[in-house]
């Protein structure tokens, strides 16, 4: 904020500088502000340089009214509730920000994890291979239960599995103003704990002048996105509403992998100097044909695009294998200013969701769904194909709030936040196949709930002109408790986490160079399925100590940075091929593995109109002593291989990427890209014949923005994905058994699109 006073001594600065070349010092200026050693003089004042005199008078005093008026403007603060979780500046935390501009040029109708392909060490993937519906990420190969996603401040990780699904609230891009991705364990935040970076999505800001956009992309495979949004701008400085309508729909690389998606996004808000009001309403609903079995590995030799989801039914696939679900977000935001020096803000927030899966299922045993007494003709049916849906049903509510003090030398923020989570997991079979019959069965059901409270302390202290100390502290609650299982309902849960997560660091910054180092301590509770075992095995929580240190140099034409990591984990949990009491396959705490890499990121401005930005990280990601079991079905049991030293599974130990940005004229941005990763290994034997090859990706992007009368901007785009029609698996899995005396290996994996093709127009009106 500008601060008055400040503004003035330097506006009449100014004004004396322009006076004193025209050679008039009017006595009253000196009266307001006499010049260091100057007395107070009066002159005679010709009539020529008055009028010199009242121009200059009047635009200083026009630019200071101006800018008095916009350091009161409430359109200038920074959404309280996010700067709660993100990193400033100063922070000893790795992180990359994108902003609105960022977020819109790569808006294809792709998942956000596609809009964050380009940070380091992040690799992104989707079930479909074209980027739409289902999708993941990993940073630093760790996935997203690991990666703590917040909206708005809010946390947006499943309770339960702590997976993150961003195709249930569609193109929520659209509505980003800026997302801030931090790697490592980063700053405390709300929700699940981070063990491989945080991603930071706000969609609070404002923008002040109002508008209509309407933005259609068309892409390959029958992809297609439609949205449009509303905006009414700031009206009298205290009121502005916001709409959003999108569908997105593709048809998918892989077969049958159709995605029809629908999202609503409203915001009301009402503010003023001192306090701010705002609700948002985020609703999507998504209908996707399931895609998520993989192709296994001889297959994918001779047919990437085969899909297995539904071929249970005899003849054609089964048309309804789909994946149909709702969620619905309750947003309301109060922030307070309190001082010059103190903000405040709460949150609650509501997250409904609702939906099922469904499947067809060949030769079932009845007795299994708890069905009996079916008969065809004089015989009783005991197995039968059918159709069965399995349903969420789950309200995931609370409350987040915070303290905000910030001077010259300190920047605190206290804060927390208590969430409850009530789930049910229902699961129906809705029709019989033999013989032919509609169903309304109940075959289980069970419940789950959860607890979540946390406080935390984030100091930040200017020790010197250079030198900053940073000190965060979270102490955090998790209370599960689940009423059984799908295929256990027998087993019921109640476990109590309680974590202590300090962090602590410095930061030094002298001209263009900024050298940071970091301690962090990050703790996660295990997730549903790790659960699914008896007392006896009830798996342990993880703990990650994280350890950072770089640099970084800006300079008038670019910017380089290093960045050296050591990540410890203490009882990680990975999957071993371990069947537990229950026969269920589960995660093992491992006691001792670690992350250890450097990461380099640079930007250069060859010329005025070119433009290149590259990062490329090496890491070395290891479990220290790891064992695998493997079923025995010839003999029953498992057998054992121990192995000393072996690579943590999704863990290349290169990735990188490059772009080159050309702007021949200020309207038209063309740009090359390239994503490089290394080999991964698919599960933690560092086997080769498990593992994901080598890839890497070329894109091109163009795009062009003019007007015409009556529309502020048009935005044409053409975005051309895998430019060379690379075949690339950058996700998958495997089992292994032993059968007939051999050892048999089964690889399934998700293949991704070869060349393809997005154009699009965004007009704003």
């Amino acid at each position: 904020m500008f601060q008055k006073k400040n503004y003035l001594r330097t506006s009449l600065l100014n004004f004396r500088g322009a006076l004193k070349k025209a050679e008039i010092i009017p006595a009253n200026l000196n009266r307001i502000m006499p010049a260091k050693g100057v007395k107070p003089i009066r002159i005679p004042v010709v009539q020529h340089n008055y009028f010199i005199m009242k121009k200059i008078m009047c635009l200083n005093i026009a630019i200071y009214i101006s800018l008095t008026s916009l350091a009161q403007d409430t359109t200038l603060l920074t959404p309280v509730e996010v700067t709660a979780v993100r990193a400033t500046e100063i922070a000893p935390v790795v992180k990359t920000n994108m902003n609105k501009a960022d977020i819109t040029a790569r808006n294809t109708g792709q998942d956000i994890p596609y809009i964050l392909q380009y940070t380091p060490g992040l690799l992104a993937f989707s079930d479909a291979g074209n980027g739409i519906g289902y999708t993941g990420l990993r940073i630093r190969g760790s996935d997203a239960s690991r990666i703590n996603f917040t909206i708005n401040g809010i946390p947006y990780n499943d309770a339960e599995s702590q997976g993150t699904f961003l195709v249930n609230i569609p193109d929520i891009a659209s509505s980003t103003g800026s997302i801030q991705v931090q790697r490592g364990v980063g700053t405390t935040s709300q929700g699940t704990g981070s063990f491989g970076g945080g991603v930071h999505i706000s969609t609070n800001e404002i923008d002040k002048e109002p508008s209509v956009v309407l933005s259609n992309t068309f892409g390959s495979y029958g992809s297609m996105k439609n949205t449009l949004l509303l905006n009414s701008g700031l009206y009298k400085k205290k009121f502005l509403a916001d709409i959003r309508l999108s569908n997105v729909q593709s048809n998918g690389y892989i077969d049958r992998a159709e995605t029809d998606l629908g999202s609503i996004y409203a915001a009301l808000a009402w503010m003023n100097e001192k306090n701010s009001v705002r609700f948002n309403f985020i609703h999507g609903k998504e209908r996707t044909y399931q895609a998520w079995n993989g192709v296994d590995e001889t297959t994918l030799k001779d047919n990437r695009t085969y899909n297995s989801a539904g071929t249970e039914k005899p003849g054609t696939p089964y048309e309804n294998e789909v994946d149909n679900y709702r969620q619905t977000h309750y947003q309301l935001f109060y922030n307070r200013t309190i001082s010059n020096k103190w903000r405040a803000n709460l949150t609650l927030f509501l997250t409904r969701g609702k939906g099922y899966y469904e499947q067809y299922k060949a030769e079932q045993t009845l007795a299994e769904y708890g069905i009996d007494g079916i008969t065809n003709g004089p015989d009783p049916v005991l197995v039968s194909d059918l159709v069965r849906r399995l349903y969420l049903d789950n309200y995931y509510y609370g409350s987040v709030f915070s303290f905000q003090h910030k001077n010259t030398k300190r920047d605190v923020t206290l804060g927390g936040g208590v969430y409850q989570y009530d789930g049910d997991h229902y699961g129906k079979v809705i029709r019989l196949i033999t013989p032919e019959q509609k169903f309304d069965h109940n075959w289980y059901n069970n419940t789950a709930y959860k607890t979540d409270a946390s406080v935390y302390g984030k100091w930040t202290e200017k020790i010197t002109p250079k030198l900053y100390t940073f000190v965060d502290i979270q102490l955090r609650s998790v209370d599960y408790t689940i009423h059984g299982f799908r295929n256990a309902p027998q087993v019921n849960q109640e476990n109590n986490f309680l974590f202590l997560n300090p962090k602590i660091g410095f930061t030094y910054r002298t001209g263009g160079s900024k050298i940071y180092f970091s301690v962090a301590k990050g703790s996660k509770e295990p997730n549903r399925d790790d659960f699914e075992a008896s007392i006896d095995e009830t798996p342990l929580a993880e703990h990650l100590y994280d350890f950072e240190t770089g640099i970084e140099q800006t300079f008038k034409k670019g910017k380089v940075a290093a960045n050296f990591y050591y990540m410890h984990y203490k009882d990680q949990l990975v999957l071993t091929g371990k069947i537990n009491d229950v026969g269920a396959y589960t995660r093992t705490n491992i006691p001792k593995s670690y992350r250890v890499g450097i990461e380099l990121e640079g930007a250069y401005a060859i010329h005025k109109k070119i433009n290149v930005l590259s990062n490329i990280s090496f890491s070395s990601n290891k479990i220290k002593n790891f064992t695998e079991y493997i079923d025995d079905y010839d003999n029953g049991g498992q057998i054992e291989y121990v192995y000393e030293k072996t690579n943590i599974s999704f863990s290349p130990s290169v990735t990188g990427m490059w772009m080159i940005q050309y702007k021949p004229v200020k309207a038209l941005t063309l740009e090359l890209s390239g994503k490089f990763a290394g080999d991964q290994y698919l599960d933690n034997t560092s086997n080769k014949n498990r593992q994901l090859d080598a890839y890497y990706v070329q894109d091109v992007r163009v795009e062009y923005n003019f007007k015409l009368k009556g529309v502020k901007n048009i935005q044409a785009f053409a975005h051309v994905q895998n430019l060379f029609s690379s075949y690339y698996e950058p996700n998958g899995y495997t089992f292994s058994y032993v059968y007939g005396q051999s050892l048999i290996t089964e690889n399934y994996y998700f293949p991704m699109a070869p060349i393809q093709f997005f154009v699009g127009v965004n007009l704003k009106l």
